[in-house]
């Protein structure tokens, strides 16, 4: 899969989804400071699913109708270790299979999605 890291994203958790052939781009490595506006912008233009922990891109997608990136994935719960985003999203990428076009939020006990309009 081909994913964009937000800036708040572990490198820890991007780095083990690299070391399991996913390929993730990191707006700390190339684009940092950028506005969440501009990260989706990127998203759209390179057809990318964006991994976050900022709530922010649901409201820019669903409030505001700003032009919807193919797929956002939220983890709403952080966990205790900076490898929980990559493990917990690696553990259930089978079900994740139908990322496109939803807005996912994944949590410490489960998983919901909201389709785009």
């Amino acid at each position: 899969m081909n994913f964009l890291a937000n800036e708040n994203f572990p490198r820890p958790s991007f780095l083990l989804l690299r070391e399991h052939h996913h390929h993730v781009i990191s707006i700390s490595e190339i684009y940092a400071g950028i506005a969440d506006e501009e990260v989706i912008k990127i998203a759209v233009e390179q057809n990318l699913i964006i991994l976050t922990f900022n709530k922010d891109y649901g409201e820019i997608i669903f409030r505001y109708k700003y032009p919807k990136p193919p797929s956002v994935v939220y983890f709403k719960f952080k966990g205790s270790d900076p490898l929980y985003a990559g493990t917990t999203l690696l553990k259930n990428i089978e079900q994740l299979l139908a990322l496109e076009n939803h807005f996912t939020i994944i949590d410490d006990k489960n998983i919901r999605q909201r389709k785009f309009k």
